[in-house]
């Protein structure tokens, strides 16, 4: 075959102009050196040319196609659902296009029940409406590892945000693509209807790739295990089901040229079947021009793979910026291109290790870029799941389903024998995620450190196709592992982030070195009763803003974990914050812990074995030349916002003070108890910046260089309110709100503080 193990090159060149295409047209230059590893390995003039001829093609195709994405919304104006869409609580949120094919991200809240019981009756793919509304600017990110919405729209190619006042049905928009989403919606009823509820999400996510209604509990104990691919419809799925399926039509004594046209036939429609995931995709895009050399002569695995990645990337530019896409494809490109190896090894489990450690090794950087963590107990875990998955349970449930439509009771016998045994496997599945010590939790690496991993791997693997000892291939490996684990605690000063947590407090307190590590509150959200078909997934703090911060900055561990009070916006968020971190001990205010808000952070304490401490004035500590002190509260009685914990920080002539929701009589009482508690560097104000809170006196006495507002964007209290920050204008005192900029990072350096926020970092 013309090109020959050659179809890599047009795929590195069809990436560098993509991604130039999105970024900045300097990464062409990329594609110099790619040209001269061409030439080095002997590519014909005429196929150097094409290759620069490819990548400056996708450039001009990618960016006219971002332009066309870039143009404005319009509405009103007919607009067509897509089958990504999510219906919680009162919302339907999704992915629509316009008339131009242009995909909107838009959101709509539904106005009954009788009104969401209807668009949850039937599938929204292809069906167009009339739709009113306004076009808004996505919101900021919380930090710079939480979720962004402007690279969701990017990686799914969409041009903007709509919410939507009022939808008209205008009639459904007939084609291949809507149908085959009609059955898979079908489907996944059926699925609901006949399989036992504690099955159904299992048999959904494995069957047609929807993932939506397995239990964040499942979910996280696969992540941590390093499994959460047997929940997704990966290649190993597609290979297992299309040698099924071939050879059941083998035995059907149909002809085998029949039988590989119409496995090529089924694939497409069972990966849209599935949901369409990158890795479906690409499994069934590999199976099929693999099954087409063999009709029309020979393909290398290799080049298929190369070819289906240009091909992907042609049909939607933005497929590049998906997790799912990237791990897909550097998964399996590190199957291919080590199968030398792989092939000498005969023993099935040393073969399984190696195929697992081979995957993990090539996909760590870029898990670590995007998760911030990797699962240790993955190399071992994979070797029983893997085969247990693809081998029993997955053939079990496509049994099932199976049977599910023939109309006699042999499935309910059927369940009623598996139930009990994938109950036990579930059991294990928590047992094992139970065990400590299974997540390294490095942080997110900087580009120049991902690229000196990749380096390490890259010569890993040729070290191992060329049977090198491990004395030569230890180091390649561990030396980037030692600075991505080490990258996050070089830095010699004190660090001071104000995390923005929408209306509530959170502190995180890093020594110098991080040798020490401490939080004061964890956020939180004021919940209100409202009608039950309303309610949603709760939007939990703790673990989709503060985990990500502490998980992105390499942080594992909290010493100390202060809760300043018993409200809500301070403490509500806590546990989930303990089960994904290691705390060392809880400080609480006294005589707080029997209020309800903090019963389940009192519970996941006990299960965690974490000691918690009331603490009061007089208490202190000091670790270096950091001095921690509580100042407040002095009695033992529990009264609300003035009994707050308040913490003193002292680090040489610096100072700072972290003052909880103390109101205007606590702060009055904590000038007369201290006197000569003045001129500090760094305040953060009492209750959000309350008309209670930071009187006169107080600023006066204090006169702090820098005073933070912990308060939510356009929050309905009105914090900080204007009459409290003119109060510190007056005295010319400079004030930041994490509502308004975002995240606040403080570096102390002597008495001088460095200060990021928001879009600085």
């Amino acid at each position: 075959m013309i090109l020959k193990h050659k179809w890599i090159y047009f795929a590195l060149a069809v990436l560098i102009a993509s991604v130039s295409a999105h970024e900045t047209v300097w990464l062409l230059l990329l594609l110099l050196p790619l040209g001269f590893h061409a030439y080095f390995k002997k590519f014909h003039p005429f196929h150097l040319v094409f290759l620069f001829m490819c990548g400056f093609a996708t450039f001009c195709y990618v960016s006219f196609q971002l332009n066309e994405i870039e143009k404005p919304i319009l509405l009103p104006g007919f607009y067509t659902w897509t089958d990504e869409y999510k219906i919680r609580g009162d919302t339907l949120r999704g992915l629509m296009k316009d008339a131009d094919g242009r995909k909107v991200y838009v959101t709509y809240v539904l106005n009954s029940e009788e009104e969401k019981r209807r668009f949850e009756s039937t599938s929204l793919a292809g069906k167009r409406f009339y739709v009113e509304g306004e076009v808004v600017e996505p919101k900021r990110p919380y930090h710079e590892y939480s979720f962004h919405m402007q690279s969701y729209l990017k990686s799914k190619g969409a041009g903007g945000i709509a919410e939507i006042s009022h939808l008209q049905y205008a009639g459904t928009e007939r084609s291949l693509l809507q149908k085959i989403s009609l059955m898979r919606f079908h489907l996944k009823k059926h699925i609901e209807k006949t399989f036992p509820s504690t099955l159904a999400p299992e048999a959904e996510a494995l069957l047609i790739g929807w993932q939506e209604d397995v239990d964040d509990e499942t979910k996280r104990a696969y992540q941590k295990l390093g499994i959460t691919h047997l929940f997704a419809i990966s290649g190993l799925h597609i290979a297992i089901l299309a040698f099924l399926f071939y050879e059941c039509l083998i035995r059907l004594h149909i002809r085998r040229e029949m039988a590989t046209v119409l496995l090529m036939v089924s694939l497409p429609v069972y990966a849209v079947l599935a949901g369409g995931a990158p890795s479906v995709w690409r499994a069934v895009a590999v199976v099929e021009l693999v099954m087409l050399s063999r009709l029309k002569g020979r393909l290398a695995v290799d080049d298929a793979l190369a070819i289906s990645f240009i091909g992907f990337v042609w049909m939607g530019p933005w497929v590049i910026y998906q997790i799912g896409f990237q791990l897909s494809y550097l998964a399996t490109a590190s199957l291919v291109y080590s199968s030398r190896f792989l092939q000498s090894e005969h023993i099935w489990w040393k073969k399984s290790f190696y195929v697992t450690f081979l995957c993990q090794l090539m996909v760590y950087p870029l898990l670590l870029y995007h998760f911030y963590e990797l699962s240790l107990s993955s190399f071992i875990v994979n070797l029983f799941y893997v085969p247990l998955f693809s081998f029993l349970i997955l053939p079990i449930n496509i049994g099932l389903l199976l049977l599910t439509f023939i109309p006699l009771p042999l499935s309910d016998l059927i369940f009623a024998c598996y139930e009990p045994f994938r109950l036990l496997i579930t059991n294990l599945t928590f047992f094992l995620e139970s065990l400590p010590y299974q997540m390294w939790i490095p942080g997110k690496p900087p580009l120049w450190l991902i690229t000196i991993a990749y380096i390490g791997v890259f010569m890993a693997f040729y070290l191992i196709d060329c049977r090198a000892k491990l004395k030569y291939i230890v180091p390649v490996l561990f030396i980037p592992v030692l600075l991505l684990h080490f990258h996050g605690r070089l830095n010699p000063h004190l660090v001071i982030t104000f995390v923005d947590v929408g209306q509530g407090d959170c502190i995180v307190i890093e020594l110098p070195y991080r040798k020490k590590v401490y939080m004061i509150d964890s956020g939180g959200v004021l919940r209100f009763q409202q009608e039950k078909w309303k309610e949603g997934i709760p939007f939990e703090v703790g673990k989709r803003i503060v985990v990500p911060f502490l998980k992105g900055k390499g942080i594992s561990k909290i010493d100390a974990f202060i809760l300043t009070h018993a409200d809500s916006d301070h403490v509500e968020g806590a546990e989930e914050i303990l089960r994904e971190i290691r705390i060392g001990e809880i400080h609480i205010t006294p005589s707080s812990l029997s209020k309800p808000v903090m019963n389940d952070l009192v519970a996941e304490a006990k299960k965690q074995k974490v000691p918690i401490k009331e603490q009061m004035a007089g208490f202190g500590w000091k670790e270096g030349d950091v001095t921690f002190q509580y100042l407040w509260p002095h009695d033992l009685k529990y009264e609300g916002n003035n009994d707050s914990l308040v913490l003193y920080l002292e680090k040489g002539d610096f100072q700072g003070l972290f003052t909880g929701d103390l109101e205007a009589e606590g702060e009055r009482k904590l000038i007369a108890t201290y006197p000569k508690l003045s001129a500090i560097d760094l305040l953060k104000a009492g209750h959000h910046g309350s008309r209670t809170s930071s009187s006169d006196e107080f600023i006066q006495r204090l006169m702090p260089v820098l005073t933070v507002f912990c308060a939510g964007e356009n929050n309905r209290f009105g914090h900080p309110h204007k009459e409290v920050v003119e109060r510190y204008q007056r005295n010319g005192l400079k004030t930041l709100t994490t509502g308004e900029v975002g995240t606040i990072e403080i570096v102390v350096k002597d008495r001088q503080m460095e200060v990021k926020a928001g879009a600085d970092y």
